[in-house]
């Protein structure tokens, strides 16, 4: 039986885009379904690279039709920066396997400085380019500095002639071993400061440009790379000075939200075959799913899987609505990246306790899923830096309301070329939000959104009355636990925000909050646990302690939900 929430290959059909999305969309489905398990996990295995499916996506024009702007399409009227298809893209390449939406996912990266530069050249052969069948890099960590820009030691020294020399290394660059346009972030070395940033366009096939190595013993190639006196042509330059400080913000801002719909294709991949095992699995004279701990578990990984998909769909009509004026998506987008990825992980482990050896079978894709799941929440940023990053949000989005117009569902066939003209990265905490109770409101009569709710404006309440002194400021390690349990009440916002749309059945809305219920109060444990807590905020946890609402005929439902999924998809081997 086909579960509307989730994706299954079989019977994917998104009648909300058009139909060259529809059909693209189809035919990645189309390959990997016949390529095959078998190739799939051998190709896995060996760290084979996936010239395979690069050739697939040439021969398609995938890339060049869901990352090239419309300003850059040459009147073709399916070319577009669309968020809608690119996630559900993302969400299909992360099913079949990290690899392939990590070539994906870095040449969204790569493209970000060339489609925010005013440098029309760049932007042509860019373009060309992916028409050509290339992918793109992203160049901007090291290995002495990671992702701290501020501190690059990629070198431009100027020519005499309007360009520049460019020596230096980059570590961690994913298809640097193949990119047909490299973004590289650097600095001059006869200007100080920011006026000195500098983002130009490298290309990997340069005899200035050395390969190094593969830094991850993997199927991607992530590399190390120098560029030894390479000729930076004025034509080359993306950015100078602050914009290219802003741009290479900007393009996480644009790139991180898709590492939401990769965990959320392997969590769905995953479950299928995890409930499939486990429902025809027995043990000791019974069903291993009849056991009650083993009910409870995939439960729970179901409920948290579905959870991830009604956020990450809502926020993509966030980003899809953005403008000068409205920047909320830059909440949900670190929202996205911290939290569903660590959701992703939880749901893994559900999953892993249930089928247990099983999940270390070389044959299995679960065995790729539980090592690749771990790598998302630390990409593009630690959860530590987005949580923090969230933060800054925090007073407003609690406090001070003010009113929005109401963001429609975006599936139009639209460009979403906003995002490449976000501006200077800087004035979070003067971004303004509409009213988060409105959503709970609307689900009152739900119990555990009820109850979630109780604890929500117990955490208003906390913050107006003993908010965090000087001292605890600066304390990251107990700032996080309060920024956690704001997290949830975001969270909550956006899956109910969606509940409608995605067609969402009271008994699954009333679980997932029964799960935010049980995290919230984990989190309040946790906070009454720091030694920076104070006496009174230590009693404030134990008052916001809460069990959730107990209704054994829903979550039987829901459980059926569950068992319904075994064997419901398996891939062709």
């Amino acid at each position: 039986m086909s579960d509307p929430l989730l994706f299954h290959p079989h019977r994917y059909d998104p009648a909300d885009l058009d139909e060259t999305s529809r059909r693209l969309l189809r035919a990645t489905i189309d390959w990997f379904e016949n390529r095959g398990k078998r190739a799939l996990v051998d190709s896995y295995h060996e760290r084979e690279w996936y010239a395979d499916f690069l050739d697939f996506a040439a021969r398609e024009r995938l890339f060049a039709t869901f990352l090239t702007p419309s300003a850059d399409g040459a009147d073709d009227k399916d070319k577009r920066w669309d968020t809608a298809r690119n996630a559900a893209l993302s969400e299909i390449l992360g099913f079949y396997g990290l690899g392939y939406w990590y070539t994906w996912q870095v040449t969204v990266l790569g493209l970000g400085p060339v489609w925010q530069s005013d440098n029309a050249a760049a932007r042509a052969r860019a373009a060309e380019l992916l028409d050509q069948g290339h992918v793109m890099a992203f160049g901007l960590s090291e290995r002495p500095h990671g992702a701290d820009i501020y501190a690059t030691d990629m070198l431009l020294t100027p020519d005499g002639e309007g360009g520049f020399r460019a020596t230096g290394g980059k570590y961690y660059i994913g298809n640097g071993n193949v990119a047909g346009l490299v973004s590289v972030f650097g600095r001059r070395a006869d200007v100080e400061g920011p006026e000195g940033y500098v983002f130009f366009a490298a290309d990997s096939r340069h005899p200035a440009y050395r390969l190094v190595r593969n830094v991850v013993n993997a199927q991607m190639y992530v590399s190390e790379f120098r560029l030894e006196d390479y000729p930076v042509r004025a034509e080359d330059v993306l950015h100078t000075g602050p914009a290219a400080f802003d741009a290479a913000l900007n393009t996480v801002n644009v790139g991180k939200f898709n590492l939401c719909t990769a965990s959320i294709g392997i969590c769905e991949h995953a479950m299928y075959e995890a409930v499939t095992h486990a429902h025809g699995r027995v043990l000791y004279g019974r069903r291993v799913t009849d056991f009650p701990h083993v009910r409870r578990e995939l439960t729970d990984a179901y409920a948290r899987l579905v959870a991830m998909k009604l956020f990450s769909d809502r926020a993509v009509d966030y980003f899809r609505s953005a403008g000068p004026d409205d920047r909320r998506y830059l909440l949900f987008n670190p929202m996205t990246k911290m939290k569903v990825t660590t959701e992703g992980e939880k749901v893994i482990d559900l999953l892993w306790d249930v089928i247990a050896a099983k999940g270390f079978e070389a044959d299995t894709y679960f065995d790729k899923a539980a090592k690749d799941i771990r790598g998302l929440p630390k990409l593009e940023g630690t959860v530590h830096v987005n949580l923090a990053l969230i933060l800054k949000f925090m007073p407003n989005y609690l406090f001070r309301p003010q009113p929005h117009p109401a963001v429609p569902t975006r599936r139009d066939a639209a460009d979403d070329e906003f995002l490449f003209r976000q501006g200077p990265a800087r004035g979070l905490g003067a971004i303004r939000f509409h009213d988060w109770r409105a959503a709970y409101d609307a689900y009152a009569r739900v119990p555990n959104v009820a109850r979630f709710r109780e604890q929500a404006d117990g955490l208003v309440a906390l913050l107006a009355a003993h908010a965090p002194d000087e001292t605890q400021q600066r304390d990251l390690d107990f700032l996080l636990t309060t920024g956690q349990l704001f997290a949830l009440v975001v969270y909550g916002q956006l899956i109910l925000e969606q509940a409608e749309p995605a067609g969402l059945d009271p008994d699954l809305l009333d679980e997932i909050f029964d799960l935010l219920v049980r995290d919230f109060s984990g989190y309040a444990t946790e906070l009454h646990g720091k030694p920076a807590t104070t006496d009174e905020q230590a009693a404030w946890a134990l008052a916001h302690l809460r069990r959730p609402v107990v209704d054994a005929d829903r979550t039987a439902r829901v459980w059926q939900r569950v068992a319904d999924l075994a064997g419901a998809y398996e891939m062709r081997q």
